[in-house]
């Protein structure tokens, strides 16, 4: 499969202002099953642009703007190959084929921060089982009762609520969605990390990230590694999924990250869009 990506993000500001550095987390992570085959980011024409890897070894664009203006763009081109890949096609550890289980002493050494939880969540529609069960049937069970129970809302701006307030609403975005499940899975003793990037929703009538980036968890099964969740859509992560960025937080996958300088407030106007579409080779 061939896939075209064009990601467009302007802030037009009523007068010029100074910025910040700006992060962008946009691009692709190359895997067995993806090959970036084009990639072209700009931004505005005076910015010194480098691409580091961050804390997670995700890839950014970190860009320095001299000077003022009044607005600030990003343009971003990728064509991908990528893979059919069968979410399901992986073998767990005999450690963990059976939940709960116990992570040996070297996965929790290494996985300790992803296992920082807060109050251990209860869920008004879905308990752990009581005695050992198939890992895999008892993570998909959780990832369908989230997506069953709550309802989905596009909201393309704010910060993520927190688990607490996802629960009490009965709605969310599909980062509400994401820092929930993550919420749930370290409380159930889990590593678990975020994730943003891009679905590919091809025919899917039901496009809930047409025109917008999207948000999912990653848990670690030893044996698979970091399996992707998708609660907002209610199903494993698959080809479809677009990895750009992982993180702890929210914050550590936010796809554009800076800020503008200037004596009072000045109102901007935001514009964003996104296509991704598949393509035929030339």
């Amino acid at each position: 499969m061939n896939v075209r990506i064009q990601y467009q993000t302007q802030y037009l500001y009523e007068e010029p202002v100074s910025f910040s550095s700006h992060l962008f987390r946009l691009f692709p992570k190359a895997n067995r099953f993806l090959a970036v085959r084009s990639l072209a980011f700009q931004t505005n024409l005076n910015a010194a642009v480098n691409y580091p890897r961050d804390l997670f070894d995700n890839e950014i664009a970190s860009c320095f703007y001299p000077g003022t203006s009044a607005l600030l763009s990003a343009n971003l081109q990728i064509e991908l190959e990528i893979e059919p890949r069968n979410a399901f096609s992986f073998l767990l550890a005999p450690h963990a084929q059976e939940f709960p289980f116990t992570y040996d002493a070297r996965e929790a050494e290494v996985l300790a921060p992803y296992r920082q939880a807060g109050a251990r969540l209860t869920l008004p529609f879905w308990q752990p089982p009581t005695t050992p069960q198939p890992t895999v049937n008892t993570l998909v069970a959780l990832n369908e009762a989230l997506h069953a129970n709550l309802t989905y809302e596009r909201r393309e701006e704010g910060a993520a609520y927190g688990p607490e307030e996802t629960l009490r609403l009965g709605r969310g975005s599909c980062r509400d969605f994401t820092v929930l499940l993550a919420a749930v899975a370290r409380g159930l003793g889990l590593a678990a990390r975020q994730a943003s990037g891009y679905l590919c929703e091809f025919g899917s009538a039901n496009k809930v990230a047409e025109g917008a980036l999207h948000a999912w968890t990653e848990i670690y099964l030893p044996g698979a590694g970091w399996v992707g969740f998708d609660p907002t859509n209610g199903y494993l992560c698959n080809h479809h999924h677009i990895t750009a960025a992982v993180g702890l937080t929210p914050e550590d996958i936010s796809p554009i990250v800076g800020n503008y300088f200037h004596p009072h407030h000045v109102p901007a106007q935001m514009t964003t869009s996104l296509q991704i579409f598949p393509h035929e080779n030339p």
